[in-house]
């Protein structure tokens, strides 16, 4: 902030004390918001985590329960029993704020329709591949919610960061320093019209006494 355009007047001090106590009570807020965002950006961090392992781990035990049905019944056989299989999955999306934050939640459903083929001549590895492939589908989406969540979070914390950093090293240090030189000045005049007082009582004084 340019002192030399800041008039030392007692109006242009109020105000720029105002605008300072403003700015702190943003920076206190914005670095309260950053520090939340932090944490929660941390925990989510850990959940994806776990659920990447979740998720490779129900990948493959799908394919291996897929592997085992394969070669207990044959591929032919394979295909034209997962050709009758009757299974409507749905994803929906919701959302949840965080900070002010839209991050998704996701919720994986299926609606079945069984019996899709006669138990006799069947493999109940076909069952449990099935019971797999939709358990691997669930936890893939909300991988997909963390790892969004995550993306969305750390763009705000960047931004919150920015913001905070602005405030602590810019518009804190220029606001204090403004109010500091108008109040120099303002005191500055205070003395000087202080001065200027008794000098002129001296002359009238002396005046007086001629």
């Amino acid at each position: 902030m340019a002192k030399a355009n800041i008039a030392p007047t007692k109006t242009n001090l109020l105000k720029l004390k105002h605008e300072l106590q403003f700015a702190k009570l943003g920076y206190e807020l914005l670095d309260q918001k950053r520090n939340i965002l932090i944490i929660e950006l941390l925990n989510l961090v850990d959940q994806a985590v776990e659920f990447q392992e979740k998720v490779e781990k129900a990948l493959a035990d799908a394919y291996r329960t897929l592997e085992s049905a394969v070669l207990d019944m044959g591929k032919l056989k394979m295909v034209s029993l997962a050709s009758a299989v009757n299974i409507h999955s749905a994803i929906s999306l919701k959302e949840r704020r965080v900070m002010g934050v839209a991050l998704p939640v996701v919720d994986t459903t299926f609606e079945e329709f069984p019996p899709y083929f006669s138990p006799h001549g069947t493999s109940f590895w076909i069952d449990s591949s099935l019971h797999d492939f939709k358990a691997a589908l669930e936890v893939m989406g909300r991988l997909a919610e963390l790892k969004i969540s995550i993306i969305r979070l750390a763009n705000e914390v960047k931004k919150t960061i920015r913001k905070v950093n602005a405030l602590e090293k810019i518009a804190i240090p220029d606001l204090e320093e403004a109010v500091g030189y108008i109040r120099n000045r303002l005191e500055e005049n205070e003395r000087d019209m202080f001065v200027l007082m008794k000098m002129v009582k001296s002359r009238l004084e002396k005046k007086s006494e001629e």
